[in-house]
């Protein structure tokens, strides 16, 4: 006899689908974002730092796939690290950074948004004030869409995808022909540990793979479909962030690079398309933002929501106002405040920080779970430990480079952390948590 759970099953989401979610969920809004950050960076070594990134985002979905599998739930992170160490101070702690690192990625795409709004837009609206307002327009915009209906970007994200990765291949193969090596070359690089820094910094453009994860529930062969959609994602932006971040930096000279890092993609697609590739990419770059921040909104209300209810957000995030998460309007607040007060490079590094520690908590669940195979809970164990080295090389780099990102950092981290200690005293013994067993 087939349930009607068996029937949405054999329908469900097949390798394909989860892979493209997991494209999607990385090629949104972050290279438009990144790219300039990283080649100001690492200079003639952005391909390599774009792969390390690749590699720590790799060992990552091993653990990401082994959860997915083992326990298929829409909450992803949280489920995962709640399910395995419990709900606790800790735990809880970790899942609220979760919850700012979607402010931090919710800041990123509306700055980018701004900047490469601005460079479309006449000479005299170049001021800090247009691209303030600019700023506020790319999250009020897709606040609003979530108050009228969540889902009417989502349902277009097929077709936003397959316009943002056919705009990046016609720039690849355009720009191709056209890259002077000279740039690239061994000689032009820094030392390893600027490398190593400028891939942390632009870690947050891999971040989106984790979005299969919250598609598990839905998947058809999860055993599978999951594993292999993981690792088919992962490779092909790998390579995809690899030859766009060869052509930019092969294109373009270190003074155009350092004088147009908020906007390089479209600067580049200039080089040997013209004004009309700078264009075409600035406006690729506006609708990839857009929808970045309008998903990054909806699935930041429904994580505060989740966190709610397992006690670790104050109850009333667990209410509706204007039929919407209280967590979507607080998202949407925070989010245009970072953006507004800090840069760029400093919104990407704090959305990475937080991240690499997210994943690193993950790696560890995924170890301590023991689902991860004879040879997989060794690679968790690598993952957990090059999420955390990686976070200690971002953070070594800020200490010289960018101490705005470290200071928000801590401001951030200790206003969770002294946030979840209040928060589950009072609710320790309430109805909300409920702490699981698995994996202890």
């Amino acid at each position: 006899m087939t349930t009607r759970h068996d029937s949405q099953v054999s329908n469900g989401v097949g390798v394909l689908g989860a892979t493209a979610i997991g494209i999607g969920g990385m090629v949104g809004g972050g290279i438009f974002a990144v790219l300039g950050v990283a080649a100001v960076a690492a200079g003639g070594a952005t391909p390599v730092a774009f792969l390390i990134g690749g590699v720590i985002a790799a060992l990552t979905a091993v653990s990401y796939s082994r959860l997915s599998v083992a326990m298929p739930s829409a909450g992803g992170s949280v489920s995962f690290i709640d399910g395995v160490f419990g709900v606790g101070q800790v735990t809880g702690t970790l899942n609220a950074a979760l919850w700012v690192g979607y402010l931090a990625t919710t800041a990123l795409y509306a700055s980018a948004f701004g900047h490469y709004s601005q460079t479309l837009l006449p000479g005299s609206w170049s001021g800090g004030g247009v691209l303030r307002l600019l700023i506020v327009v790319a999250v009020a915009a897709p606040w609003l869409v979530n108050l009228a209906d969540a889902s009417l970007i989502a349902r277009a994200e097929g077709v936003i995808v397959a316009i943002k990765l056919l705009i990046l291949a016609v720039v690849v193969a355009a720009g191709a022909g056209s890259v002077d090596t000279s740039g690239l070359a061994p000689s032009s690089w820094p030392g390893a540990g600027t490398i190593v820094g400028a891939a942390m910094l632009i870690f947050v453009a891999y971040e989106g793979f984790e979005l299969i994860a919250n598609a598990s529930e839905d998947v058809r062969n999860p055993a599978h479909t999951l594993p292999r959609a993981f690792a088919l994602s992962i490779a092909i932006v790998i390579v995809l962030y690899v030859l766009i971040a060869g052509v930019v930096v092969g294109s373009l000279t270190p003074e155009v690079i350092s004088q147009s890092q908020d906007f390089a993609l479209a600067e580049a697609a200039a080089t040997t398309l013209g004004q009309a590739g700078f264009r075409l990419v600035g406006g690729a770059a506006i609708l990839a933002t857009l929808s970045a921040v309008n998903a990054t909104l909806y699935g930041a209300a429904r994580l505060s929501f989740t966190l709610a209810t397992e006690g670790e957000l104050p109850e009333r995030f667990e209410h509706l106002r204007w039929n919407q998460p209280i967590g979507l309007h607080v998202t949407a607040i925070g989010g245009t405040l970072i953006a507004v007060a800090l840069p760029l490079s400093s919104i990407s590094g704090l959305a990475s920080a937080i991240f690499l520690l997210v994943f690193a908590a993950v790696n560890a669940a995924a170890y301590r779970a023991q689902i991860a195979g004879r040879w997989r809970r060794p690679l968790a164990a690598t993952g957990a430990a090059g999420c955390l080295g990686s976070l200690g090389v971002l953070l070594v780099r800020a200490v010289t480079h960018d101490r705005t990102m470290l200071v928000s950092l801590v401001i951030l981290l200790t206003v969770a952390v002294a946030a979840e200690h209040r928060i589950l005293r009072h609710r320790r013994t309430g109805p909300h948590l409920r702490v699981t067993s698995a994996g202890r």
